[in-house]
């Protein structure tokens, strides 16, 4: 696909201008919520009662989708919630699993609240951009783009037009998009829902990396639930999450760089 001019297609629907929260004691201390019905964003303080009660990405999860729902809030719902969140250790390599994060909804197929852990790079960078958690709630009424971006300090939605359906490519297109050049590629992660979750109410979340080695986007899957499912019915492409360098330093330097050893 043509990048250029893919580029020279988007739509931005709305943006706003942010100031990314500094991590502290593995919180960020906000949350962002994302309407997709009247692309609106909002930015929320996570309070001391949050942190002691709810501990965790499932937690977090959890808390914000209780306050969002109600006992008649079925999974196509508007109201209906995708939350992602990662827990106070995402992000630290000193701890195995800590790329992970979790992701909860009302599931398509049991009805009630379910969660499903993914690895890839959404919820350190996320949380390096200044957020604990990301709530999004509404249906949008076309395919639409999130974007967070601490490197700009923006956040915004776009429209998604002429970009493709299946997941690793998507991944790649959008890797593309967003990369100033070849080493930014490892800044940023993608969430996405392929075609089959149009069809069916087990559909996965896809949530990529960048694989230097390979020089390719690769996906890990939050697979229970269906929660590409409720991704999708939202008219959600993708997620795009991206932080600078400095921020995103585990990464590139801890992660993937650092000597084998015997």
């Amino acid at each position: 696909m043509n990048i250029t001019e893919l580029k020279s297609k988007r739509k931005v629907l709305v943006s706003i201008a942010y100031e990314p929260a500094v991590v502290d004691k593995g919180y960020s201390n906000h949350t962002l919520y994302v309407n997709v019905s009247d692309n609106r964003f909002e930015i929320k303080p996570v309070s001391r009662q949050m942190k002691e009660l709810m501990t965790g990405g499932r937690g977090f999860d959890l808390w914000l989708l209780w306050h969002a729902t109600n006992k008649d809030t079925q999974w196509d719902s508007p109201e209906n919630e995708i939350c992602i969140s990662g827990g106070p250790l995402c992000g630290t390599p000193s701890f195995p699993g800590s790329g992970k994060c979790i992701a909860a909804t009302i599931s398509p197929l049991t009805g009630t609240f379910i969660d499903s852990n993914v690895g890839g790079h959404f919820g350190p960078l996320l949380k390096f951009s200044g957020f604990d958690a990301i709530e999004i709630q509404g249906k949008a009424d076309r395919d639409v783009i999130i974007v967070v971006n601490s490197e700009k300090k923006t956040l915004s939605i776009e429209a998604a037009e002429d970009l493709p359906t299946d997941s690793h490519v998507l991944a790649e297109v959008l890797t593309d998009m967003y990369a100033e050049n070849d080493k930014d590629r490892q800044n940023m992660s993608i969430v996405s829902a392929g075609s089959g979750s149009d069809h069916s109410r087990m559909g996965c979340l896809n949530v990529s990396f960048w694989d230097w080695r390979k020089n390719t986007a690769r996906l890990k899957q939050a697979g229970r639930g269906g929660v590409g499912s409720v991704f999708r019915n939202k008219k959600i492409k993708a997620i795009v999450a991206k932080t600078p360098p400095k921020r995103a330093k585990w990464v590139i330097q801890e992660r993937w760089e650092q000597p084998q050893r015997n």
